[in-house]
């Protein structure tokens, strides 16, 4: 497989991904030993990649509700439970919010649709076939459509 202009590529074909790391380990497996198996080199990259968070995990699942009921150990994990929800939100707001929000309108319906979900509990299903016709009749109705 190529080289540098290659890798460049192909990371590049996927900037919006969710796990740049798992890509780039499959990548690199696959690649490291062109004369060898790469599937086999990149199955090898996959396991390594995702093993130390495993580990950690299986090395602290049998202290896990002793640690739990500690006071200290609640305020850390509300603190992380408070840094996961910022990284969501600012997951969202680049990808999403910047390729979806573009009006007043657009704004309207997301936050309408927001609320249907959260304080009335609409089922998801339902929310999504309306947003999706309302989309198309303002795309239909709209004097640019």
């Amino acid at each position: 497989m190529g080289g540098s202009t290659e890798f460049s590529c192909r990371i590049r074909s996927r900037p919006g991904s969710s796990w740049p790391a798992v890509h780039l380990a499959a990548y690199l497996g696959a690649t490291i030993e062109p004369t060898f198996n790469r599937v086999a080199l990149s199955a090898i990259a996959l396991i390594a990649i995702f093993l130390p968070g495993v580990l950690i995990i299986v090395a602290i699942l049998p202290f896990w509700n002793d640690l739990r009921e500690r006071p200290m150990i609640q305020l850390a994990l509300r603190g992380v439970n408070a840094s996961v929800v910022g990284i969501l939100i600012a997951a969202f707001i680049r990808p999403v919010w910047r390729s979806a929000i573009h009006s007043v309108f657009d704004f309207a319906v997301s936050a309408i649709a927001f609320a249907l979900l959260v304080r009335w509990k609409v089922s998801a299903w339902i929310i999504v076939g309306a947003v999706a016709s309302v989309s198309a009749l303002a795309a239909l109705l709209s004097p640019a459509g």
